[in-house]
């Protein structure tokens, strides 16, 4: 029987998502797996589950945990880069289990890279109970050739290859100029968004280029900008890129990675290769 783990190291899950998060475990129950809860799910505070101290320790027993092989983060919001300084990444470094989350989860995936060199997994288990694609993901879940198998189309380019850091962009600028942030250097890097129109990317595509990140990287994976994309901004994702980016590096765009119910998984962390 496999353990698993539920965590929330970002904003407190507010009481109405109870039902929901008791589907997804009777789901992971149902596929055989043990599943250990942490004990900082809920908001008690505010939109805190708990202290960052508190938040950081219940990941930790997750990590040191033998039997824990894979952690998912249910959470989302803003808090997740507070319980940085608190985590112990010696100890993540030589744990089996492997964390996945998406959205503002983007910083502990990219910290724990960063500090152990480990991969991460960027989804969201609650797709598996939420959206309209549940029975779709729950296929892919359980054949994981399915869920991590993303297509992309190259939009400029024929080719990339290199490690995969990033994910949402607004959440991994948080981690710029702290030590947690990723060596960009001969990467390739992965931005989605969920919230942001034309002015919202361009400052975040500013500040990328202002730190010289176009410079080091060997690509650029676009995933799914939703409100770009929900409302046909102009210029389109693509576009901005490019200008800020500039006419030579290769950019991969799909529309399987982001925040839409419909998203597959990524591993942060592993090298892939990109083809036309």
């Amino acid at each position: 029987m496999k353990t698993v783990g539920i965590v929330a190291c970002s904003n407190g899950q507010k009481a109405e998502f109870i039902n929901q998060n008791e589907e997804l475990i009777n789901y992971l129950q149902s596929i055989g797996s043990k599943v250990v809860l942490s004990n900082c799910i809920y908001e008690k505070n505010g939109f805190f589950s708990g202290t960052a101290k508190e938040r950081a320790g219940e990941l930790m027993k997750m990590f040191n945990n033998t039997d824990v092989e894979e952690i998912y983060d249910i959470s989302g919001g803003d808090l997740a880069n507070q319980i940085l300084d608190e985590l112990d990444y010696t100890e993540i470094k030589k744990s089996k289990a492997i964390f996945w989350g998406y959205s503002d989860l983007t910083t502990v995936i990219n910290a724990i890279f960063s500090q152990t060199g480990k991969c991460s997994v960027l989804y969201q288990v609650k797709h598996l109970v939420c959206g309209k694609f549940t029975e779709k993901q729950r296929y892919r879940f359980e054949n994981r050739k399915e869920l991590f198998n993303p297509s992309f189309i190259m939009v400029q380019g024929q080719s990339m290859e290199g490690i995969v850091v990033g994910g949402n962009i607004r959440c991994f600028l948080k981690l710029a100029g702290t030590k947690y942030f990723p060596d960009l250097k001969n990467k390739l890097l992965l931005l989605e968004a969920y919230r942001g129109k034309v002015p919202q990317m361009t400052t975040c595509l500013a500040q990328l280029k202002q730190m010289g990140a176009f410079e080091q990287i060997k690509g650029i994976i676009l995933g799914t900008f939703t409100e770009m994309e929900e409302n046909n901004c102009v210029p389109d994702i693509v576009t901005l890129v490019k200008e800020f980016a500039g006419g030579e590096i290769p950019i991969a765009k799909t529309q399987d990675i982001g925040h839409g119910s419909d998203s597959k998984a990524i591993i942060i962390g592993e090298r892939l290769i990109i083809k036309s």
